[in-house]
């Protein structure tokens, strides 16, 4: 049966852009009301960033968990459930973390939400990759990141302008009003192609159980990993750097947030491009990572005495660099068979957030307890890096590879 493919504008694509743009505005809400939300609390000084951490580390421990199941479910009941299934988690989360008391309700809600919006990214890049012919997959799933990633600009904006509790109630209904626009979505092909077979599908251990497959996996993530360092660590606590650094004025952790995704998007969008002209998503990949090195130089090196405004322009080349979201997750769904890439696609990006958990903030806590708050950084940087073009280089090419079969 002749699978039938799509436009790169159609009305999957859309869609899955607008579902990504509140899965992001959801997903670094918290990050950018940080400290206002917690202020209300009852917390000062120290404790903004402990327990910020804290909650920040609780969602994306949900992320982790809600990954992987996200993942089997959409190997196993299809795309669309998945996209349906989380858009309700993470909603009704989010109008219920308008409610939050205490920062122990704080970080449950934000656990429960990272469930839900484990589910969106993945799918919807399965989703697209599968109804797209092969030539313009790079260019409709960085579309589909683009136009998502602004979803943490207008939620800038909207703690600019709202209170906090507002602004999740806005990211509640928003996602809600989403689930209306997912009625139009229809299910991918080679999906109901492998319903048919007798083969396992979303079967998580599959990735795990074979050596040459582990290692595809284990790559597909590592690839990812200065993405959430570079969002978690130090645009998320850019205020916490510049004291430290001897930045006199206030920076605000929620205006670094929107310089980078604002710089991410574009960045998203362009190597979809740089991907198509080089015909490569490997070595659109290296271009990526040697800006967002020299960007981690600056952030360590040109910042001694600065100003806020320097702050705010180096994130946002931080984020330009780290615009390869898109690429990273497109190249993790091809890296498998149908009957494993929703498995795959979801759990590879969530499992670079939940990273921020088991790898990144222990390592970066361990390195500056030992030394100060700037040297544990850039030490962590280095290490992160290292792993990531380590992996890049090991990992396979797949920017013409045929996505219609089936793991045994």
């Amino acid at each position: 049966m002749k699978i039938k493919e799509y436009s790169i504008l159609s009305i999957p694509v859309i869609v899955a852009a607008l579902g990504y743009f509140v899965d992001i505005y959801d997903l670094l809400l918290f990050s950018i009301t940080r400290i206002p939300s917690l202020k209300s609390l009852g917390l000062q000084d120290e404790q903004l960033t402990i327990q910020g951490e804290s909650v920040i580390m609780w969602q994306m421990a949900g992320l982790l968990i809600g990954g992987i199941i996200w993942g089997v479910m959409g190997d196993k009941k299809g795309r669309l459930s998945v996209l349906f299934g989380s858009i309700i988690l993470y909603s009704l989360a989010n109008i219920a973390n308008g409610f939050v008391q205490t920062a122990d309700q704080f970080k449950w809600i934000r656990f429960i939400a990272g469930l839900g919006l484990a589910g969106e990214l993945g799918a919807g890049i399965t989703l697209v990759a599968e109804l797209i012919k092969k030539e313009k997959r790079g260019i409709a799933t960085s579309f589909v990141a683009g136009v998502g990633l602004t979803g943490a600009v207008v939620a800038y904006f909207m703690k600019e302008n709202f209170d906090w509790r507002t602004c999740y109630f806005i990211g509640g209904g928003l996602g809600l009003l989403l689930l209306f626009l997912r009625i139009s979505v229809f299910e991918s092909g080679m999906f109901k192609e492998v319903k048919q077979l007798n083969v396992q599908r979303g079967n998580f251990f599959m990735l795990i159980n074979n050596p040459q497959r582990l290692k595809r996996y284990l790559l597909s993530i590592f690839i990812g990993l200065p993405t959430w360092f570079v969002i978690g660590v130090l645009v998320t606590f850019s205020s916490e750097f510049g004291k430290h650094m001897g930045i006199k004025e206030k920076i605000d952790p929620g205006k670094a947030i929107m310089y980078a995704y604002a710089a991410i998007s574009i960045g998203d969008i362009l190597i979809g491009f740089v991907s198509q002209w080089l015909k490569s998503r490997k070595k659109a990949l290296y271009i990526f990572y040697t800006i967002t090195i020299v960007f981690i130089i600056l952030f360590f090196t040109a910042q001694w005495n600065g100003t806020a405004s320097r702050m705010y322009w180096i994130c946002a080349g931080l984020g330009f660099g780290t615009g390869f979201w898109a690429i990273f997750v497109t190249m993790g769904a091809e890296q498998f068979g149908t009957n494993l890439r929703a498995t795959a696609a979801t759990t590879i990006p969530n499992m670079v957030r939940g990273m921020l958990t088991v790898l990144i903030l222990p390592l970066f806590k361990g390195f500056r307890s030992i030394t100060d708050y700037v040297t544990g950084g850039w030490i962590t940087a280095i290490i992160l890096m290292t792993i990531t073009i380590v992996a890049a280089l090991m990992v396979k090419e797949t920017f013409h590879k045929d996505l219609n079969y089936v793991e045994n």
